[in-house]
């Protein structure tokens, strides 16, 4: 069993050259020595899939600029990209196994971690063992950069700069919502943002009048929405990924379940969320890393936010979301980190995305001591006429909130 899945991995091992992995065109013809492999273990099949894929566009989306460019220039030569695609299948077991196999077998220089806080700390002990840097671009709780680990890096804020400004807002806005209920996805990002949006509801005065963990895979919550109606609550807070919360919401539908104000994290920032519920999503609020609305002037290969924006439009004919983006953005700082070591040395890389203190097309990045992003303020938003609006922060804002559910 675990021979054929080593086998697919490596037919699933994607060198990705000029151009992205849609337009069939080969690497030019460079020797090893003039090719930067970065491995990329994703979970292509199973249940997160959707996930999988956006990380594959923004990391396509980068590599295809760079090479255009002609390569990543370390000290006066420039390489070629090359991303060491691996399908772990959504099953975090086999992410460690695919992390070993990309560093053992297939040799890269560095890594982009696994999808999501579990399977990104699960894989970072065997990047950390062979000493590789290894930037997460989807992993946000505090359990994963609570290790000590020096070759981890992470492009997403720590969970309560998410579910703080929401609280606040919600607070501010809505006095009368006194009463939440919270339905988390039984896995560590989803949990740990649930546990993070409890504290924020308490500090901040709420009462909280139902939390529960739902399974993973879990297709029925039909009596789990009946138990939180009995509770009247004011605001639903549900965790999960995309598929998650499209069925609950769905399900949510089903039973006629209002409320002033209903969140879900992460889905709503994802296009698939709001084409595949239409009005069902209308109002739903949530909070992301990273908004097209943003407006910076960055000093990586994509420049502005807008040119971004517009790269990835051109390419793919949709709007990107914070998930293209943070991998868009894993790829740059690889190449901003490489370019001023003028070295694939690992540890002259990893020293210098350790001091990194640049503004990017995603924002300022600064990393704190335990390698998790500590220089971005999350934009909070709400689906209003079929798109995300900003509420938060000032800078950015689109909108005001609005109140119930259509």
């Amino acid at each position: 069993m675990l021979h054929s899945w080593v086998a697919r991995c490596v037919r699933l091992s994607i060198p990705l050259g000029i151009a992205a992995l849609a337009s069939g065109t080969q690497i030019s013809a460079a020797s090893a020595d003039d090719v930067i492999k970065i491995g990329a273990p994703l979970p292509i099949t199973g249940p997160l899939a959707p996930e999988a894929i956006k990380q594959q566009q923004g990391y396509n989306l980068w590599a295809e600029q760079a090479n255009k460019a002609g390569g990543i220039n370390v000290g006066g030569k420039k390489y070629k990209v090359e991303i060491v695609y691996t399908d772990y299948q959504s099953n975090t077991p086999r992410a460690v196994q695919a992390t070993e196999q990309l560093i053992t077998q297939n040799s890269v220089n560095f890594l982009f971690a696994p999808f999501g806080s579990g399977a990104a700390k699960a894989a970072s002990t065997v990047s950390e063992k062979h000493k590789v840097p290894t930037l997460a671009a989807t992993a946000s709780s505090s359990q994963v950069y609570d290790q000590g680990y020096k070759y981890l890096f992470g492009t997403f804020t720590p969970n309560d700069t998410l579910t703080t400004p929401l609280t606040q807002m919600i607070k501010a806005k809505v006095p009368e919502v006194k009463k939440v209920a919270i339905l988390a996805r039984n896995d560590l990002f989803p949990l740990a943002i649930a546990q993070e949006m409890e504290k924020s509801a308490k500090a901040n005065g709420f009462e909280v009048v139902y939390f529960e963990k739902y399974a993973i895979g879990t297709l029925d919550h039909s009596a789990t929405l009946s138990s939180i109606k009995a509770q009247s609550p004011q605001w639903i807070f549900v965790t999960g990924y995309t598929n998650d919360l499209l069925l609950v919401r769905k399900q949510m539908i089903d039973q006629q379940m209002k409320a002033p104000v209903v969140s879900m994290i992460a889905g709503p920032a994802y296009q698939e969320f709001i084409d595949a519920l239409g009005k069902g999503a209308e109002n739903v609020s949530s909070a992301a890393w990273w908004h097209p609305a943003a407006q910076y002037d960055g000093k990586d290969i994509f420049g502005t936010t807008a040119n971004f924006v517009k790269l990835f439009k051109d390419k793919y004919n949709a709007e990107p979301d914070y998930a293209h983006a943070s991998a868009a953005l894993c790829g740059a700082l690889f190449q901003i980190a490489i370019e001023k070591a003028g070295s694939v040395d690992r540890d002259k890389v990893r020293d210098e995305l350790a001091k990194m203190d640049i503004v990017t097309f995603f924002g300022p990045v600064k990393f704190g001591a335990n390698g998790q992003i500590n220089s971005l303020d999350p934009p909070v938003f709400q689906i209003q006429g079929g798109k995300p609006v900003v509420l938060f922060p000032q800078a950015i804002k689109q909108g005001d909130l609005k109140i119930g559910l259509e």
